[in-house]
């Protein structure tokens, strides 16, 4: 995967396009990340003791990795990734303008 968890994303689809945010988690099995803020979806719980009332909490729900570019603070957009090998070392590189992300 070339996202990873604390990078900064761009969604490309859906009713959050357009909108960047922080990377919480990253499911490489299901290939889907969590972001924060975004893909937000409201979930009703019962209570579980008596006496107990009910409520109303926010879930971040996955996004699959295909719907978020990798954003370039150069750039200031979503931008496709490569890689620049330099000896052992292998940096993620912008696709657009070349610099280290």
């Amino acid at each position: 995967m070339r996202i990873k968890k604390g990078d900064t994303v761009q969604i490309t689809v859906g009713k959050d396009r357009g909108k960047t945010g922080k990377v919480a988690s990253v499911n490489p099995k299901n290939d889907t990340l969590i972001i924060e803020g975004l893909n937000v979806y409201k979930k009703h719980r019962r209570p579980k003791r008596q006496g107990e009332k009910g409520e109303v909490i926010s879930v971040n729900r996955p996004f699959s990795t295909a719907k978020a570019l990798l954003y370039c603070n150069k750039c200031k957009r979503g931008v496709r990734v490569g890689n620049h090998r330099d000896g052992k070392k292998t940096t993620r590189i912008c696709r657009r303008c070349e610099t280290t992300i």
